[in-house]
């Protein structure tokens, strides 16, 4: 039996000869096993001994189990912490940053190994030096930038933190890497990757996600639903083939950095004003020709939009699709979003909750289904960014973004406050 942490070994002796130790911990591998050394004494060479392992000690200091353990401490188990007493020497084995779990089983054998169970209940291993790589501290970045350098036949370390792979022509995302659950950064751009797995939604601590120069030509509806939702951060989709985002999209509500440049975007999610937390967005070079009404509710500390095709807005020529009398229809579906009634797909049929989730927000502030005009205006985009880049060469930071109107009437009244001004 085997656990890695942290161990300081104390002398108990060290305060009366006006000493103290060291008080940090060095990683190391504690073993539960039975020496085989023939040069023990013959009382000793069938008990159970604990050993730390380090990398300056790969054979590893021994100490004897039975009926020597004094006293466990176990108040911060859960935290990965323990010290055990030992009597002869008379020193204290501290332990930290170890897996609760694993602390703990380890811990029960070492009360069975000193309670003079038996040998053969014990889960021992027959001690002997360890490799390096045993002790060695666990591996939390790696940086792989060629093709002959990817593993092929070896497995990425488990406790990888931060894995770049790149310039390796990857046609697909490795599925060894979607085990790796420490994942916090996760770099695979300069590849030849056309499309993501639903399963990198299982890497819940990850909080950026580069996938720049790739093939990509969608970023997945079932990926905005996944844990991403809590826990991405930063998305680098640039220099990728991807024409729209999902509506579900808006639903990353951690998201601060979004990079969306050199693509072939026609569109923003109409609902990207939910973006709350959304800092810094660059979608330079695309094929905007519009930003969706919601625009207006982003927060941003730098916004880059340069090179898109912007339409010219033009307010008195709008895009008219009123029905007058509304349809019961569109009246009840007003009335469910004005008054903020819950609805779902076991309330009421699901292609009528899809209807709802794409509705539109009136000038007004009410909302609208499919009745409606639509018109364009200019905005300038400082309203919503601290630093702007210019939005094209003549040095403008003005973009066309599309509006919606419940009625004729609010129509009107918005074209006299924009004449009044």
């Amino acid at each position: 039996m085997k656990l890695q942490c942290e161990v300081e070994v104390v002398n108990r002796h060290l305060p009366t000869f006006g000493l103290k130790g060291r008080g940090k911990g060095t990683r190391a591998v504690l073993s539960l096993g039975r020496p085989s050394d023939k040069t023990l004494p013959q009382s000793q060479s069938g008990t159970a001994h604990l050993v730390i392992h380090t990398l300056k000690d790969k054979t590893g200091s021994r100490y004897k189990l039975k009926e020597n353990i004094e006293q466990f401490f176990t108040k911060f188990v859960e935290e990965g912490k323990a010290t055990v007493r030992l009597k002869e020497p008379a020193v204290d084995v501290c332990l930290s940053k170890a897996n609760s779990s694993n602390l703990k089983n380890f811990l029960s054998a070492v009360r069975l190994a000193h309670q003079g169970c038996a040998v053969e209940t014990l889960p021992l291993l027959t001690l002997a030096p360890l490799k390096t790589s045993e002790v060695e501290k666990p591996k939390t970045k790696m940086v792989i930038t060629s093709k002959k350098d990817y593993p092929l036949t070896k497995n990425f370390p488990y406790s990888l933190e931060h894995l770049q792979a790149s310039y390796c022509r990857l046609a697909r995302i490795d599925m060894r890497m979607l085990c790796l659950k420490k994942l916090k950064k996760l770099d695979l751009s300069h590849n030849h990757i056309k499309k993501l797995p639903a399963t990198i939604g299982d890497l819940v601590n990850l909080q950026e996600l580069i996938l720049n120069d790739n093939h990509l030509e969608t970023f997945s509806e079932v990926l905005c639903s996944s844990t991403l939702q809590k826990s991405l951060q930063s998305l680098d989709l640039s220099q990728n083939k991807i024409k729209a985002l999902p509506l579900q999209f808006c639903q990353l509500q951690e998201l601060i950095y979004l990079k969306l440049d050199d693509n072939e975007l026609i569109r923003f999610p109409f609902k990207i004003g939910q973006l709350s937390n959304l800092r810094f967005l660059s979608a330079a070079r695309n094929k905007l020709p519009f930003l969706p009404s919601s625009f207006k509710k982003l927060s941003l500390e730098y916004l880059d939009l340069f090179g898109n095709v912007f339409e010219q807005p033009n307010l008195l020529v709008p895009n008219i699709q009123l029905t007058i009398p509304l349809t019961l229809l569109e009246t009840s579906a007003r009335a469910v979003l004005n008054y903020r009634i819950p609805y779902a797909s076991h309330i009421i049929p699901f292609h009528l909750c899809q209807d709802l989730d794409t509705s539109k927000s009136c000038e007004c502030g009410k909302s609208c289904l499919s009745s409606f005009i639509q018109a364009t205006i200019t905005m300038n985009l400082h309203y919503v960014a601290h630093t702007v880049v210019l939005v094209d060469n003549m040095g403008g930071t003005e973009a066309p973004i599309l509006c919606y109107f419940c009625s004729l009437t609010c129509y009107s009244q918005f074209l006299d406050k924009i004449n009044k001004k």
